[in-house]
């Protein structure tokens, strides 16, 4: 969405983020910087679980893991469902999934050496 139009980073076609666009991004970001939730969201970003399933899978004690969804939830980062007495959570759409697959990609480069590209 505002992608640079040359490579002196100039942006003609496109205006800049509003102020509640940045806030927006930042709030995410801020719930994404806690290593147990950005592990959380990789998993939601791949399927639905229910609290259990998630403890289970990254080894994190249940009420911690509860804790962490909703704060998710509150930053619009996870929806919910009813499974008949369980909940399960998912990411909230495609840009989520692409932002927590966009951020780990750009960390296995970092740590695997793998060369940067455009």
């Amino acid at each position: 969405m505002y992608a640079r139009d040359n490579e002196s980073g100039a942006n003609a076609s496109q205006e800049q983020p509003t102020a509640d666009q940045v806030n927006a991004a930042v709030d995410a970001f801020r719930m994404l910087s806690d290593a147990t939730r950005l592990r959380l969201m990789w998993l939601l970003s791949h399927g639905e679980y229910d609290v259990g399933s998630l403890a289970e899978t990254i080894a994190v004690a249940r009420p911690l893991v509860s804790q962490h969804l909703a704060k998710l939830r509150l930053a619009g980062l996870v929806d919910t469902r009813r499974d008949g007495r369980r909940v399960v959570y998912r990411a909230r759409d495609a840009h989520v999934r692409a932002l927590i697959g966009e951020a780990l990609f750009h960390a296995d480069h970092e740590v695997s050496g793998i060369p940067r590209h455009d």
